[in-house]
């Protein structure tokens, strides 16, 4: 019999007990196109049910990394078909006007495959990850390339982690999280530096 699941991950042991990697890809589809749902923690706490033997981790990880780049990919061709639009109409209200968005896309099609990777560890920005590479008419063949990679990182880094750690997985999780803002706002910054170096450098050039 598998233990209890630590803590935070607790919720989610009925979903696991009733519906296993169907849950896991599930949610984890659902998450990564906008919609509130634990992909994340699903991912961690099936980890766990694998470490007690009720699980298979490989099946796990296969199952974590295609609900992924699924879900990213539903994603993608929202972006590519009206995010544009909606990022004109309501990106002010978080100081993304259109001009700041136009050079976030020129940003992007330069650097996209590298923020497309390392989003997938950052929350909020796994959520949109594919809604702003397919605003950003980055291509989909790229796109796919590097948010594989991303998937299937995210998917082994967690899903070791819960395997290995077991029933500790809550503490560690719960220290982890903590730190998801200043890993936003250190992605930020990097983000700041990468354009208004480019800027310098096609100034340079005129």
């Amino acid at each position: 019999m598998a233990e209890p699941l630590p803590g935070p991950l607790a919720h989610l042991a009925p979903l696991l007990d009733h519906y296993g990697y169907l849950a896991v890809g599930g949610l984890i589809f659902l998450e990564d196109f906008g919609v509130p749902a634990p992909g994340e923690a699903i991912l961690i706490a099936a980890a766990v049910y694998a470490g007690t033997g009720k699980l298979n981790i490989a099946l796990v990880v296969l199952v974590a990394v295609v609900g992924a780049v699924a879900g990213d990919n539903v994603g993608y061709l929202i972006g590519r078909t009206g995010g544009r639009a909606f990022v004109h109409r309501w990106g002010r209200y978080v100081l993304l006007t259109p001009e700041r968005f136009q050079t976030a896309e020129r940003f992007f099609a330069r650097h996209g495959g590298k923020v497309v990777t390392i989003a997938r560890f950052v929350e909020g920005l796994r959520q949109a990850n594919g809604i702003v590479a397919g605003a950003s008419g980055m291509p989909w063949r790229r796109f796919l390339v590097f948010n594989s990679l991303g998937a299937v990182l995210w998917s082994g880094v967690w899903a070791t982690l819960g395997y290995v750690a077991g029933t500790h997985i809550g503490a560690i999780y719960g220290q982890v999280t903590r730190y998801h803002t200043y890993v936003l706002i250190g992605l930020a910054v990097l983000v700041v530096a990468f354009i208004v170096r480019s800027l310098l450098r096609r100034r340079r050039g005129d």
